[in-house]
Parts: structure tokens; C-alpha cells; sequence
């Protein structure tokens, strides 16, 4: 990118800024001036080999302070300004910094943003995972489990499904959507849609549903058939699940970004699939491949096979999901 110019307009001038507030503003014109999403804005920084996770971002924007200069200068250089344009800013922020506008603390330090991180979400701790099942054959078996000391003479019923060949196969009457908090399971299998923690691409992935916290969806009704699946990331955010480049791509990824980007699609049809309905698949609206739907790519039996477009098959195999309740 050229110094200075971003489609031809000049970027913004923080000498125009006259306290926090202005400065502020300043920032968030810089990074509408380069037309960066802001997880583009933490590739772009990884590439120049900074780190910038964009919850990072947001909340400098959010504030009434202005930034640390490592965070400043990091940031303006992910927003394609040079070297001579970045000491402008730097300078600027110095001035404002020794006027007592800048936020000592340190919790606007990037953080670092390993893909393949399993740090914990403090607000939310993974529940434990299911144990083993039994080699069974395809039938329902209810086991009556009753204590020693029988309470109140209620004897414990535990309904369990498996398949012949042990894989934990999870059956039963699909949910059907609902707007609210859910938990997107991937028909039979226990296995749930997520993301990598820490990933930086918003690739969504099907995981054991134990685990399947990050981020965490809800759906909202947009009337007239469409949905929005909402996620909440515990690193960036609230967002989107959507399709890029508008769908254009046919087997273009399922992925979680910023809500509003007008170059993804973010409404989806979530249709029942089979009488009895048997499951509902995922479909685009307005997507620019027709009659494509949401679906687990490679080996759908593995953990963390990704979710993509792609044709809607005659029998749905990897396109059906149920949407249970998140309590």
C-alpha cells in the first residue's frame, strides 16, 4: 500500500487531533481509511510480525484514552501506514501522553494469539467430558441405576444410544431453531460446531460437544425465513458466522468474523430436512453459488474437520445440525 493512500483518498492526519477524544476518532477514520475487517487487521500485523489480536483493537477504540505506543505503532502499521506517517503518530500521542491522557495500566498490551492455544475462557470452564460407552447394538437401552440406600424410592433412569461399532453415535428427534443461545451439534455425532482458540481465520470446526465453547452462538430471527447466527468469542467479541466473497467461491469457508461486513453473507434459511424431520440444514441466503448449504468437509467422523459451502446432497450426509439449547 502506498504511503499516504488507500483507493486513492490520503489517510487521516492525527496532527488533527487535539485531545484523547479527537485522537481517538482519528484512529477509528485510520482504520475505516484501510478497509480493514479487524481480523484482517491481525493477519496484516502477523504478517509484519506483530501481534494484534482484534479484541485489542475494539476496545482501543472503545476508549477515552489514548493508546500505549506499542499498541499505537503496531496498529498503524497493520493499517498500511509507513514509516514517515508513523511518527507523526507516535508524535502526537506523545504530546496527548504528557498532557495526562494516556491509559498507564497495561491491559491494552497485545496479547498473543496462538492458533493452536487451549487457554481456558474464565467465564465459562469447559464441562467435563462424557465417559465411555458401551459396544451395544442399535437399539435404545434403558439402564435403572438405583443407590444402595434407595432416596425417597426413586430409582435413577439413564437412557444411552450408541452405534455397533462404539463411536458414541448420538441420536434422537433433532431441535428445531430457536431464537437464543444454542449449541449447533452436527446430526449423528457428538460433535459440535467451534472454533480453534485463538485462531485467527474464523474457520468454524465440528468438536466434541463437551468442549464446544468458543465461541458461543445464538440464533437471531431476521423474519421472513432468515436467521443469523450469532457468536461470541471470548478473545474477540461478538460476531457473525457467514460465507466470504459473498458465496462466490463454491467451497468457500463457514467462518466466524465481524457482523455487517457486506461483502459476506450472514443470512441463513435453516431448513428441515426428511418427514419426520430428521435434522435442518444450514443454507445461505443470497449466496451467489445457488442451492448450496453448510457442510463438514473430509471425514465427518473426525474432530476438527471443517465447515464450508458446498452442494446440498440428495441425503444431507454433513449438511444436517440440530440446534439444542444452551442452558
Amino acid at each position: 500500500m502506498t504511503e499516504g493512500y488507500a483507493g486513492g483518498r490520503s489517510a487521516p492526519d492525527p496532527r488533527e487531533a487535539t485531545d484523547a477524544a479527537s485522537f481517538i476518532a482519528q484512529l477509528q477514520a485510520l482504520k475505516d481509511w484501510s478497509g480493514l475487517t479487524y481480523r484482517e487487521l491481525s493477519t496484516r500485523a502477523s504478517a509484519l510480525g506483530d501481534v494484534l489480536p482484534r479484541s485489542t483493537v475494539a476496545n482501543m477504540l472503545a476508549r477515552s484514552t489514548v493508546p500505549r505506543e506499542e499498541l499505537l505503532t503496531t496498529f498503524v502499521r497493520a493499517c498500511g501506514v509507513g514509516p514517515g506517517a508513523l511518527e507523526s503518530w507516535q508524535t502526537v500521542r506523545k504530546e496527548l501522553a504528557a498532557r495526562g491522557v494516556y491509559e498507564p495500566s497495561g491491559s491494552d498490551v497485545p496479547a498473543t494469539d496462538d492458533e493452536t492455544s487451549t487457554a481456558p475462557w474464565p467465564t465459562a470452564p469447559e464441562p467435563p467430558q462424557p465417559g465411555p460407552r458401551s459396544r451395544v447394538s442399535r437399539t435404545l437401552v434403558t439402564v435403572v441405576a438405583v443407590t444402595g440406600l434407595v432416596l425417597a424410592g426413586v430409582s435413577v433412569v439413564v437412557a444411552l444410544v450408541t452405534d455397533g461399532d462404539g463411536g458414541g453415535t448420538v441420536t434422537g428427534t433433532p431441535t428445531a431453531p430457536a431464537a437464543g443461545d444454542v449449541q449447533i451439534r452436527v446430526i449423528g455425532s457428538d460433535l459440535c460446531l467451534n472454533e480453534r482458540r485463538g485462531g485467527r481465520s474464523g474457520q468454524i470446526h465440528q468438536r466434541k460437544c463437551a468442549g464446544a465453547d468458543v465461541p458461543r452462538y445464538s440464533l437471531m430471527d431476521l423474519g421472513a425465513g432468515a436467521w443469523r447466527i450469532v457468536s461470541d468469542h471470548p478473545d474477540y467479541g461478538p460476531g457473525c458466522s457467514g460465507i466470504p466473497t459473498g458465496g462466490r467461491i463454491a467451497d468457500a469457508a463457514f467462518e466466524d468474523s465481524e457482523c455487517g461486513d457486506p461483502t459476506r453473507v450472514e443470512r441463513f434459511r435453516l431448513e428441515p430436512f426428511g418427514s419426520p424431520v430428521s435434522g435442518y440444514r444450514i443454507v445461505p441466503v443470497d449466496s451467489a453459488t445457488a442451492d448450496t448449504c453448510v457442510t463438514v468437509t473430509g471425514d465427518r467422523t473426525a474432530e476438527w474437520a471443517k465447515l464450508a459451502q458446498a452442494p446440498c446432497r440428495p441425503d444431507a450426509q454433513g449438511q444436517l445440525f440440530s440446534f439444542d439449547r444452551r442452558t
